[in-house]
């Protein structure tokens, strides 16, 4: 069966593999980013308009689009956000803010934008990029790791509340992946930065790869989708294991402490 798939921010990083992947498997597919023109990233076949997930606008303009288009939606991906970081008091209140905003609320108007319309269908899948900083919470990702969070504890409350209309909900928590987004880091903490850097580019997954998992567990109607082994260990040692969850985590804070010379 051929699905109709928006995804949002994908016009680069695990958006664009994602659009590439449904694609591939035959789905239609309207890819919503920033940029006012048709990017040159953005698959032939594959439809683009311009979505910035802070303006109801845009999003209201795409519920349009895909109502006038394809008449329905079969799966919604709120995948647009931007990579941050930094420790509690180098970040600003506007710094927060803003990620707040694109990470957390930018995947709450896309919910709340396209719920009647799934509800009228009863039936749809809705597919919210998390992280695995939204299950396991490192230090000096405040700002980035309770914007997750948020975004995990929303798809799981919306999972329950509209199941009675066959709409499922997902979260998808991946660990650090090789992808060029280290190139839009956004923050001030230099430590941080060099850290999130390291992190990706020793990843041992590409994006494609971690599409892949994502649409099987899309599949498969998964509520949490963890897409490799980094992410399965450190989930369930946070569960299971609390005290070297933590003995861990204290590491890295003070590795952390030492490169930022506060300590």
């Amino acid at each position: 069966m051929t699905r109709r798939v928006l995804i949002t921010g994908g016009a680069s990083g695990l958006g664009l593999a994602l659009a590439k992947a449904f694609h591939g498997r035959g789905d239609k597919v309207l890819i919503g980013d920033l940029s006012e023109t048709r990017p040159d990233s953005v698959p032939d076949g594959t439809a683009y308009l311009r979505l910035d997930v802070r303006s109801q606008q845009d999003w209201d303009a795409a519920l349009a689009h895909v109502r006038e288009t394809w008449g329905g939606l079969d799966v919604l991906v709120n995948n647009a956000g931007v990579a941050t970081g930094g420790r509690i008091d180098v970040e600003s209140i506007s710094d927060w803010e803003r990620v707040i905003d694109i990470n957390l609320l930018g995947v709450v108007r896309g919910c709340q934008t396209f719920t009647p319309l799934f509800k009228e269908q009863r039936s749809g899948h809705i597919v919210n990029t998390a992280s695995l900083a939204g299950l396991v919470h490192g230090p000096g990702m405040s700002s980035y790791n309770a914007a997750k969070a948020g975004v995990v504890a929303l798809s799981e409350t919306l999972g329950f509340e509209l199941a009675p209309w066959k709409i499922h909900v997902s979260a998808i928590c991946p660990a650090f992946f090789r992808t060029n987004l280290h190139e839009s880091l956004q923050g001030k903490d230099v430590a941080m930065e060099e850290t999130a850097v390291k992190l990706i580019t020793r990843a041992s997954m590409t994006a494609e790869e971690v599409a892949e998992v994502v649409l099987k567990g899309i599949d498969k109607h998964k509520r949490i989708i963890l897409t490799d082994r980094m992410g399965h260990q450190a989930y369930w040692t946070k569960r299971l294991v609390r005290p070297a969850y933590n003995a861990v985590a204290t590491k890295a804070g003070a590795r952390l402490a030492r490169k930022s010379r506060d300590v």
